[in-house]
């Protein structure tokens, strides 16, 4: 189904849109319609600023005039309602924040944005809480079931210079990771490279793939050798040099420590003795996050507690002379 077809619509773009290019802008304007057919219409000149057919690189500048033609949007299904427990939550695991950015210490299991079979992630979650904020924008994200860590960008020109200092590895990300068994010493860093495989549906895995994998580099550090019950495990610090997809986990199953509760890589007898421990989440937690200023350019570090079921399970946890 899909609503009737609109007038013509003008918008006049204002300093949180700066600096973005049209085509995004369309986008994120008008939810529901197919990418082919905002460039369509871009390609075609239904689309004008300030009455002159643009390009679909065309960067908007703050008073620009946008023309938007009819089109056929898509039915949009409501957002499910935030309840009042998740408001609060959320607005209590703010980290700090500022004009320009905030840090929000994300809870394991909650997705960072919708998306296939999920109405409502993170940032859904506190536009609808923060209706007065005319923006909110991810500058990176989480797993679903990693904790830590999440930056969230306030304004366009703080989503743009914040998304070209994390290309510019300008970033600094630390997470603390429970590996099963006794880390080795002497591996301080893993280097492999990784590529990801589609194994049926939305369903996709990471390998280590020396040939067509993409370079990935993650520094490892011994924090604390623990033992779980009979089961050895490390609680590890992880600094991925790169970003890819699941490369925390990878690159420690890759070298036999897989980390505890990860369903997808790990030993499923260790999650099942961990379960029986109370423990039935990934252990992963992006426990600190640095990164310059957009005003200032100085350089800031946030750091974000264990969530209660973290602090649970290392308090259950015997430590072990290294």
């Amino acid at each position: 189904m899909a609503e009737a077809a609109q007038s013509v619509r003008f918008v006049t773009i204002d300093s949180h849109n700066e600096g973005q290019r049209v085509d995004n802008f369309l986008i994120t304007f008008l939810k529901g319609v197919p990418k082919t057919l905002v460039y369509r219409i871009i390609r075609k000149g239904e689309v004008r600023v300030n009455k002159k057919r643009v390009k679909a690189v065309y960067r908007l500048q703050s008073g620009d005039v946008l023309r938007v033609p009819p089109v056929r949007v898509a039915e949009k299904a409501e957002d499910m309602p935030v309840s009042k427990e998740l408001a609060e939550a959320l607005e209590a695991a703010i980290l700090k924040e500022t004009d320009d950015w905030l840090v929000i210490n994300k809870p394991q299991g909650l997705s960072v944005h919708a998306g296939s079979g999920i109405q409502g992630g993170l940032i859904e979650s506190l536009r609808q809480i923060r209706p007065e904020g005319s923006y909110l924008e991810l500058v990176h994200r989480l797993d679903k079931d990693t904790s830590g860590c999440l930056l969230i960008a306030k304004n366009r020109k703080a989503l743009n210079f914040l998304q070209e200092q994390l290309k510019a590895k300008a970033f600094r990300k630390k997470y603390h990771a429970l590996a099963v068994g006794r880390w080795p010493n002497a591996v301080t860093e893993i280097d492999a490279p990784l590529k990801k495989h589609d194994i049926g549906g939305r369903e996709r895995v990471v390998k280590v793939d020396p040939k067509e994998g993409k370079a990935s580099l993650t520094r490892f550090r011994i924090l604390k050798r623990l033992d779980a019950k009979g089961v050895a495990c490390t609680l590890v610090e992880a600094e991925p040099v790169t970003g890819r997809t699941h490369q925390i986990r990878v690159h420690a199953q890759s070298i036999g420590h897989s980390l505890v509760g990860d369903v997808k890589y790990g030993d499923d007898k260790v999650h099942q003795h961990f379960k029986g421990l109370g423990f039935k989440r990934l252990f992963l937690h992006a426990a600190s996050l640095g990164f310059p200023e957009p005003e200032s350019g100085i350089f800031v570090e946030i750091q974000a507690p264990y969530e209660s079921s973290l602090k649970s399970i290392l308090d259950r946890l015997t430590e072990l002379k290294r």
